[in-house]
Parts: structure tokens; C-alpha cells; sequence
């Protein structure tokens, strides 16, 4: 289910990263930059605030552009969101605290940085986080510049610089809303269209897959009957092994290989009662896992000559993938083989 931000309703399938192509190797560029950008801007309070100040201001604000760039997640998730709302108001606190007798103008140092921080908050989807950013921020200079009695116009300044950009990155965001709901939607329907395709293609693959098996197994013998031949005891013995093969085909398809088929068709020809059957269990399993059944299952076949082989693929989400149980006379034998390959055999 698409995850909500009060916001609008934005898909994480689907985010303005994708639609600008912000992923892969352009998202670790685009994070280079704008790690470069804030270093150059934070490096500039060096004049204003302490150097340790400074630098614990510039990690925070460091950590929040990587932060907000490389989470998986669109829209960002709740605890980024949280660290990266937090990261400005936090730096501006540092690099305004101890601004002294510094140029008013160092104050919007750290506000540059915070904008760009906070355009990235807006295109992964969390547009009111970046808001109240901005508004702590701004609180946060008002009350340095008032106790310092820095010029009231520099604080405005350094008010604006995020309220700007991000003013700007929001309505881009709202505005490209409906056609990234547009090509959302192309995209899904691209996706329903080709799952469609290639269910055909595995189907028609089937399909002439049976087909070539049937006119393999089944043409010789359904000429001679279609010619009116009388079929003889040996010819009539082979229609019922026949039928029973093809019925094999049907409810254990996964099971019906050619070491298989002819240990099941030897089985029942020496009067074994053989019934194999499928139930999904085989979705996922590594072929080697798929082998052990098959090569359990032969042994049980090749081994009976009176009584019933059970041969059943277990349904998924079960410990025991597959059972071959064998009855007989004189004793019953059951083999279990887990999905990890396993094999168990209780008498």
C-alpha cells in the first residue's frame, strides 16, 4: 500500500526522484554536489561563530543532505524526516550564537545551506517537515539576532533565503503532481500489460509444450484406433498406462519428468497403484531440492512391485516440501524432504 504524507497522496513506487531521475549513480553526483555546496557555505561562519561551532554545524547539516538524498524510502521515512527538519534550526543555533561583533551578513551563511537541505526534504515528498523547518530556523534567528542586536534587516535576510527556495521547490512539486500521477499511472499500465504478455508467452510455451508431449505418447496409438484396428491385450494394458501418464501430466505437472514418468509407468505396469499430485510447493525451490523428490520418488517406484506410491508436492509456506509415501503388504514407508533438501524416511 502507497505510504501518505499529509501532504497528498504520493506513491514510494513512484517519487519526483524517479521523475527527475535522481537514482543510481546521478543521485551519488547530485549528493556530491550538494555536500560540496554546504561545506562552502558553512565554511563561510568560520568569521562569526567558534571553529568548533562551525564544524559540529557542518557535520549536522552534512549528515542531513546524505540523509535526505540516499534513504530508500519515497516519501523520506518519519525518523529522516525528523533529522533532517531538525539538522537547520540545530546548525543555525550554532553558527548564530556567538555572532558578536562578526558582519551581520554572516548570519545567512548557514541559511544558504539549510535551503538546499530543505528543497531535497521537498522533492522526497515531505513538503510540511520542510516548512516547519524553515519556521524553526527562523525562529532561531530572530531570537539570536534580537539578543545580539544584530540589524533587523539581516535577519530578514537571512529569513527569506529558505522561505524562497523553498517556496519555489514547493510549488514545482505541487504543479509536476498531476503528471507524475500521469506517468504512475503509464507505468503501471506498462507493467500489467507486460506481466499480461508474458503470462501468454509461459502459457502458449505450455500449452505447445503438452501439445508436442500428447503427439509424442499418444499418436500411435490413437491412429491405430482411429484406423478400427482391434487393439490387443498388450495394446490395451499400454492405453490404460497411457491415460494414467497423461493424467500424471495434469495434476502433478511439475513432477512429470522422463526419469519419473517411466519409473511411474514400470511401477503401474507391475501392478502398483501410482498417484502423483502437485500443490505448489515447488514455486521458488532450487532445482537441485526439485532433483532430491524426483530421485526419492524413483527409488519408492522402482523398488515397489504391489501396493500404491503416493507421491505429493506440498502446498508453500509448509517445513516439508514434498512426501512419498509407499504402501505395501508387509510394511509402509514414508519419505519426507524439507525444503532445505533434506531427506527423512519413517517406516
Amino acid at each position: 500500500m502507497a505510504q501518505r504524507d499529509m501532504t497528498g497522496d504520493l506513491d514510494p513506487r513512484f517519487g519526483l526522484r524517479d521523475l527527475l531521475g535522481l537514482r543510481g549513480g546521478m543521485a551519488w553526483l547530485f549528493m556530491l554536489i550538494l555536500e560540496l555546496i554546504i561545506v562552502l557555505y558553512m565554511i563561510g561562519n568560520l568569521q562569526a561563530a567558534s571553529l568548533m561551532q562551525t564544524l559540529v554545524a557542518l557535520v549536522v547539516m552534512a549528515a542531513a543532505g546524505a540523509v535526505v538524498l540516499l534513504a530508500p524510502e519515497d516519501p523520506l521515512p518519519w525518523t529522516s524526516t525528523a533529522f533532517v527538519t531538525a539538522a537547520g534550526p540545530v546548525a543555525t543555533a550554532l553558527t548564530a550564537v556567538d555572532l558578536g561583533s562578526a558582519p551581520a551578513h554572516h548570519v545567512v551563511w548557514t541559511a544558504y545551506a539549510c535551503s538546499y537541505v530543505l528543497a531535497a526534504l521537498v522533492l522526497r515528498g515531505r513538503i510540511a517537515a520542510a516548512w516547519l523547518s524553515v519556521a524553526a530556523s527562523a525562529t532561531v534567528l530572530v531570537t539570536a539576532g534580537l539578543r545580539i542586536d544584530v540589524r533587523f534587516d539581516a535577519i530578514v535576510s537571512a529569513s527569506i533565503v529558505p522561505i524562497g527556495t523553498v517556496a519555489a521547490i514547493s510549488a514545482f512539486a505541487v504543479i509536476i503532481r498531476p503528471t507524475q500521477r500521469s506517468l504512475r499511472m503509464l507505468r503501471e499500465e506498462a507493467t500489467v500489460r507486460a506481466a499480461a504478455e508474458a503470462t501468454m508467452v509461459a502459457a502458449d510455451g505450455e500449452r505447445i509444450r503438452q501439445l508436442a508431449r500428447l503427439d509424442r505418447v499418444a499418436r500411435p496409438i490413437l491412429e491405430r484406433i482411429a484406423d478400427g484396428a482391434v487393439l490387443t491385450a498388450a495394446e490395451r494394458e499400454q492405453c490404460r498406462l497411457l491415460e494414467a501418464e497423461l493424467r500424471d501430466g495434469l495434476r502433478a505437472p511439475q513432477l512429470v519428468t522422463e526419469e519419473l514418468s517411466g519409473a511411474a509407468r514400470g511401477a503401474r505396469a507391475r501392478g502398483v497403484e501410482v498417484v502423483l499430485l502437485d500443490d505448489g510447493g515447488f514455486e521458488g525451490v532450487p532445482q537441485w531440492v526439485r532433483q532430491r523428490v524426483i530421485d526419492s520418488a524413483v527409488r519408492e517406484l522402482d523398488a515397489a512391485n504391489a501396493g500404491s506410491v503416493t507421491v505429493r508436492v506440498l502446498p508453500l509456506g509448509r517445513r516439508v516440501l514434498a512426501t512419498v509415501l509407499a504402501h505395501a503388504a508387509e510394511d509402509d514407508r514414508r519419505t519426507e524432504i524439507d525444503t532445505d533438501g533434506n531427506v527423512a524416511v519413517t517406516t
